[in-house]
């Protein structure tokens, strides 16, 4: 039998009390406006005019130094143990800065060898050529030598970024005289990428700003190819993605080699027949197939050449063209980023594209022109009442307990590393503008 229910037994009804709608709080950032955009550039480079090159060292760092003198063979295997792809020449002769060791470098001797002479001769040279032979390399080929670019590390920041920009280096050596002996001293070597990171460590609240997309923006480069001729038969050498130039899963490596010498880039997107983007050739991977001595054979795939890729590569970072500048910048902030392949999207898959499709490749030279560069605004026509639309930047920051500590190791013609060494060496880095400045633990306090 049920009990019925009485007052004194039934449960208790809660009566809830009416919701009320809280106001939204009221948000401390401007409104995102082509004026809120250009006073976010403007405050950016003001910023970056107060700061110096110094300001971007890390805590403790080591730098790599490699003697002119050094074999080629056994510079290669100091960038490798080492993680990084380029260093500073030294001339131990004159007590001078003699510039810088690249990946190009290497393109380049690639080229010689194999239009100037034979494999086998390749194979023989290579053990005993040194690196102050480089620029007759460069003189045979008819390349045009690089620039012998310096700054002094209290150069600002802004200045610093112009010298890039026009000199259209992706590194910039930082050298000071030493008081004692008046010779050089080279100091670091500044990045774009690490000029970037700084910017958006920094400028947060300013990167917040950037919303505008990045096509729209004309940042990188787009796909645009002439209109094919009026009887629709495309002619012979038609690219249908110029000016970008690409390669397939079939190409010969040396052919990329090519383009990289040819048009002065860095890398080169892998497409399938349908132009959907399916890898990245990159300069640093010639280093693996030198490292291997595959300099012999650069007639293998594209294919051939991948499978021989360290399998820790981090991939090829893709976005689309309506992301934003503010984004782009905290994804450098947050991972390594050299360039990224801009793909087509839904926005044009609704068009009539197709998704991930190659539409454009941007390279942190593109970001850093049009941060650093006089763009769509001048600077004259922003006063200081403008920088005050946008958040402050950030105060200087109080001067360490502890300077920086610098490890300099000048790399000369000296025995190969032992085996142990090997071992512990760092993997190798899969980057083209990886220098040779080594975060290592700060100095114990």
């Amino acid at each position: 039998m049920n009990p019925t229910l009485s007052p004194s037994n039934s449960p208790r009804v809660v009566r809830r009390r009416g919701s009320t709608r809280r106001p939204r709080a009221v948000s401390h950032l401007p409104p995102f406006n082509q004026e809120s955009h250009n006073a976010a550039l403007y405050a950016i480079r003001h910023y970056l005019k107060g700061r110096t090159s110094y300001d971007t060292f890390p805590v403790s760092f080591r730098l790599i130094v490699l003697d002119s003198r050094l074999e080629v063979k056994k510079a290669l295997q100091c960038l490798l143990l080492n993680g990084v792809v380029s260093a500073p020449l030294w001339n131990s002769e004159k007590s001078c800065f003699a510039g810088m060791f690249t990946v190009s470098d290497i393109i380049h001797l690639i080229q010689y060898y194999y239009k100037c002479s034979s494999y086998d001769a390749a194979a023989a040279d290579v053990e005993t050529f040194r690196l102050e032979s480089l620029r007759d390399i460069e003189r045979t080929l008819g390349v045009d030598p690089p620039p012998l670019l310096r700054e002094h590390p209290s150069a600002s920041l802004y200045d610093a970024s112009k010298r890039l920009i026009q000199t259209h280096a992706r590194r910039l050596p930082l050298l000071d005289n030493d008081n004692e002996t008046g010779h050089e001293v080279i100091v670091s070597i500044l990045t774009q990428y690490r000029l970037l990171k700084f910017i958006s460590i920094n400028c947060g609240k300013e990167i917040q700003q950037l919303h505008m997309g990045l096509r729209k923006l004309e940042i990188g480069t787009y796909v645009n190819p002439p209109p094919p001729p009026a009887d629709g038969e495309k002619p012979e050498g038609y690219n249908p993605f110029h000016p970008i130039a690409t390669a397939t899963m079939d190409t010969p490596v040396f052919d990329v080699v090519h383009m990289f010498s040819e048009r002065g880039i860095s890398a080169v997107p892998i497409v399938d027949e349908d132009g959907i983007v399916v890898n990245l050739y990159e300069t640093v991977d010639v280093i693996t197939l030198v490292r291997l001595g595959a300099y012999q054979s650069l007639d293998l795939t594209v294919s051939e050449a991948l499978n021989q890729r360290s399998p820790d590569f981090p991939g090829v970072v893709i976005c689309t063209a309506s992301d934003s500048l503010g984004t782009l910048m905290q994804l450098i902030k947050k991972r390594r980023v050299h360039r990224l392949v801009v793909v087509e999207g839904e926005e044009e898959e609704r068009r009539g594209g197709k998704k991930g499709r190659l539409l454009g490749i941007i390279t942190l030279s593109d970001v850093l022109r049009y941060l650093i560069g006089d763009v769509t605004i001048g600077e004259s026509q922003w006063d200081s009442s403008v920088s005050t639309a946008v958040a402050t930047p950030a105060p200087e920051p109080a001067p360490p307990e502890n300077p920086a500590v610098v490890e300099p190791a000048i790399v000369s013609d000296a025995p190969p590393p032992d085996e142990k060494a090997a071992e512990d060496g760092p993997p190798p880095v899969h980057n083209d503008d990886a220098t040779a400045v080594a975060d290592v633990p700060a100095a114990a306090e």
